[in-house]
């Protein structure tokens, strides 16, 4: 397995898919709002349910899979041409 963690650390969308890949689950399976999260307690009170729940533990983990592979390349590895990357590539040519 070899994924260029480097340049994926720089990118904020990276960023944005494991934040919703680890909150998304936990929202979908306690049936939580943004409007139901009022208080630091009420966070921490989730967050500490939500680490003693295996099945939830799976969907983050499953979440988190889907949000490093890279679909275009067989296997759990970034493509060499990504993986010469600096940082991450811009498209807006």
């Amino acid at each position: 397995m070899r994924i260029n963690w480097k340049v994926r650390f720089r990118n904020p969308m990276f960023w944005t898919q494991i934040v919703l890949a680890v909150a998304v689950p936990i929202g979908a399976y306690f049936g939580i709002t943004g409007s139901d999260i009022t208080t630091w307690g009420v966070l921490f009170d989730i967050i500490t349910d939500a680490l003693s729940n295996p099945y939830v533990l799976f969907m983050i983990g499953v979440s988190v899979f889907n949000a490093v592979n890279d679909p275009v390349v067989r296997g759990i590895s970034d493509s060499t041409d990504a993986l010469r990357y600096e940082r991450p590539k811009d498209n807006s040519n």
